[in-house]
């Protein structure tokens, strides 16, 4: 799951992307309503978290242009203000739930996952591709019952393959779901981490489910 998050406080919006990496979500953040703006246009996003009060342009003008502009990302309002009247704006402007400062981290997970739920955007919690599972409530992923320990940046890119089932997933496509945007890779990252997988994954099983199609990307998925 990638999320944007615009926040001018950087102690705030550090906590909340380093508790969300903990939950092996992407974070992506801008500091100001414009920088978020624009990466709200340029990229793709399971949710986004946006602060009322922004610099350059607030968090509703953000709401009111992306739904314009018909993007239908759920979106997340933090704010100081805990007036109906604030809460009835950011809704009417097309936001999807409030969230009041300060609050506990654990609300802010579960309104997310409780977002990421609507039936608009449903996004399955137990995920099974032949023998492979993957459950994302506990992040506990098993092949033929045995389960398989895998680190959180191996999770999210197996639960994004494993989303995306006999697709074929580019390298680019892959590092824009799976990394932050300002997060600095090598060209071979990519490839390290699937051959990671794979050792986890495939190794040891009597067919493999993670594919490479030369010259363009990974699937995962039995061969027929």
């Amino acid at each position: 799951m990638k999320i944007l998050l615009v926040e001018d406080d950087h102690r705030i919006a550090q906590s909340i992307k380093k508790g969300l990496e903990q939950e092996r979500m992407a974070v992506d953040i801008a500091y100001d309503g414009i920088e978020g703006y624009d990466l709200a246009i340029d990229e793709e996003y399971s949710l986004m978290i946006l602060d009322l009060m922004l610099p350059g342009m607030s968090g509703l003008e953000i709401c009111n242009k992306l739904r314009q502009n018909k993007n239908q990302t759920p979106i997340l309002i933090l704010t100081a203000r805990s007036q109906v009247e604030d809460k009835v704006e950011g809704l009417n402007k097309g936001a999807d739930d409030y969230l009041t400062k300060p609050f506990a981290f654990e609300e802010l997970l579960a309104r997310i996952r409780a977002l990421v739920r609507r039936p608009k955007n449903m996004e399955e919690d137990v995920l099974t591709i032949d023998n492979l599972t993957l459950n994302t409530n506990n992040f506990e992923v098993t092949r033929d019952k045995n389960k398989i320990k895998l680190s959180s940046k191996e999770y999210a890119l197996l639960e994004f393959l494993m989303r995306h089932p006999k697709q074929i997933l580019s390298k680019e496509q892959i590092m824009n779901h799976v990394w932050s945007y300002e997060t600095d890779i090598l060209p071979n990252t990519i490839e390290v981490y699937i051959r990671n997988l794979r050792n986890k994954i495939d190794k040891g099983f009597s067919y493999p489910l993670i594919q490479t199609v030369r010259g363009f990307g990974y699937k995962i998925g039995k061969n027929v």
